[in-house]
């Protein structure tokens, strides 16, 4: 999807994307989006020798380990576009609080032609809601990121996440600082995003 793409049909591909549970075989897919990601969003704030050198297999592998667990303290969902998958989210319970937040949002990414349109927004509150009917429901939501992330951060500050803390911290030997953004009451970030449909249907 680009800048010259017609209105009208950028406006058919975002009204057929499905929002759905991620499933075992989506593994690759949702590697391939991480990596993709990785290597667009980071260039300037993580060494390019880094970025370079992410292998897409352990992605994967990591991912179908993840989805294929049986996990009851994680949840995946992704963004389709037909057999496409353009989007995920990533979230899960933690055994001990932090910053007196019960669960963690681990990851959403989009594919950059297709930012912007709510997907992410979307994401994220399917999480939310699937993290908050756990049998021990969640009942509020960090997130993590860079903190030279200045999109990342308004995207998270637009949705109604408040800054918690920035630290520093170390990622595979990196010294980096990462900022934490937190949903007190998960019930205020769905409230939020209106009209989130049930999970597998088709949004406009």
């Amino acid at each position: 999807m680009s800048a010259n793409t017609p209105a009208a049909a950028v406006r058919s591909e975002i009204s057929s994307i499905v929002i759905r549970p991620a499933r075992g075989g989506d593994a690759e897919a949702i590697a391939r989006v991480r990596v993709d990601s990785w290597r667009e969003t980071y260039r300037g704030m993580i060494p390019q020798a880094y970025l370079d050198a992410m292998k897409l297999e352990q992605s994967r592998a990591l991912w179908e380990k993840v989805l294929t667990a049986g996990s009851t303290a994680v949840s995946v969902f992704v963004a389709e576009r037909g057999a496409e998958i353009v989007g995920f989210g990533s979230g899960n319970m933690l055994a001990e609080p932090k910053h007196g937040f019960d669960a963690e949002l681990s990851a959403v990414y989009v594919r950059r032609e297709f930012q912007r349109a709510g997907i992410g927004r979307r994401l994220v509150a399917e999480t939310a809601v699937a993290l908050s009917l756990r049998e021990r429901g969640a009942s509020g939501l960090i997130v993590w990121v860079i903190a030279a992330n200045k999109g990342a951060r308004a995207f998270f500050e637009r949705i109604g996440a408040e800054l918690v803390v920035e630290q520093a911290f170390q990622w595979d030997g990196m010294d980096l600082v990462e900022a934490g953004y937190g949903w007190r009451t998960l019930g205020a970030l769905t409230v939020s995003l209106p009209g989130v449909p049930p999970s597998g249907t088709i949004w406009q």
